[in-house]
């Protein structure tokens, strides 16, 4: 299993991972960083747990809030769905009633030209 070092708020952490993910892993503790980072410069020194705490809490808001748009365009597609289905049932039987239309119609002609061909 290979590991990593990873620096977050100036101190080095050895991390283990699975094959192939060692840079995704650097990419989050960057972005962890960057948080942390953020936090410092906003609050300044307000003590290391306390900005961990407050990094984890901005991450797991921004989850909350990709999850929650995550549901919308899943419920919006659903709808989507729904409706393109609706629509192509009622085509469906718009297409049929023509159809039928169509085919009464025909039978009309063809009686008025039997009509028309016996009176001659």
């Amino acid at each position: 299993m290979p590991q990593i070092v990873v620096t977050i708020d100036g101190k080095t952490y050895r991390m283990a991972c699975a094959e192939g993910e060692e840079q995704h892993l650097e990419t989050l503790a960057a972005d962890v960083d960057g948080k942390i980072a953020e936090l410092r410069g906003s609050f300044g020194q307000i003590g290391d747990l306390r900005l961990t705490v407050m990094a984890a809490i901005m991450a797991t808001d921004q989850l909350h809030e990709a999850r929650r748009r995550l549901q919308d365009l899943e419920a919006r597609a659903d709808a989507d769905m729904t409706s393109r289905a609706a629509g192509e049932a009622s085509e469906g039987a718009a297409r049929d009633e023509y159809a039928r239309s169509l085919e009464e119609t025909a039978a009309s002609i063809e009686r008025i030209s039997a009509k028309l061909a016996g009176a001659q």
